[in-house]
């Protein structure tokens, strides 16, 4: 078994897991979580148009595709579902409990963690800001459901709402389109003002 020091580190071996890890995998654009429940199976939420459609538990078992992982995502439809490391992993090495470095709150014992995913598993809302995979595992690990990922991106978006270039490029845009392009007010006049509140709100 690994030790404590060595639970933080980029592996790829099953042997060193234990139940209640927190897992993570790096995708394209976004870090993905979940939790280890033993016998090499993974509890994690995912995005899924498919369970929409039909109720053939076998077909929906398949791995999630990208097509409808993104699909899951527009239609706000998810599970959280448990699959195989391997699967879970999609070829990506596994980070293990990394972000214990991360959350203010300590991590609860590792079989509680284990517990509260597989009392989870089963149909669920999907919103990319309020409930996805890292919502998900924070909750069962530290108690508290937040996505370090998803405040960072609304920092980001605030930090460009906020910059008065930002403001002044939109209003310009805006009554360039008034003035030259022939777009009605009542169209135009969102894009000026939206900015200039939100602005002066931050």
């Amino acid at each position: 078994m690994a030790s404590e020091s060595d639970s933080n580190a980029n592996f790829c071996e099953l042997s060193s897991l234990k139940r209640g890890d927190l897992l993570e995998v790096s995708r394209t654009l976004f870090t993905h979580y979940g939790i280890y429940l033993g016998d090499e199976q993974v509890a994690h939420l995912m995005p899924d148009i498919l369970p929409l459609f039909t109720d053939d538990k076998k077909l929906i078992r398949d791995v999630v595709t990208n097509q409808r992982l993104i699909l899951g995502v527009l239609s706000r439809n998810a599970s959280i579902r448990v699959d195989s490391v391997e699967d879970f992993a999609y070829g990506a090495c596994i980070l293990v409990n990394h972000m214990d470095t991360q959350c203010k709150q300590p991590a609860l014992p590792n079989e509680e963690v284990a517990r509260r995913a597989e009392k989870l598993v089963g149909s669920t809302e999907y919103s990319l800001l309020w409930n996805n995979c890292e919502h998900f595992v924070t909750y069962c690990r530290y108690g508290t459901a937040v996505s370090i990922q998803t405040d960072k991106f609304c920092e980001a978006v605030k930090t460009i709402i906020r910059d008065q270039r930002s403001v002044f490029v939109t209003a310009a845009l805006g009554l360039a389109g008034i003035f030259w392009l022939g777009f009605g007010p009542s169209t135009t006049l969102p894009t000026v003002l939206i900015p200039f509140f939100l602005w002066m709100a931050g």
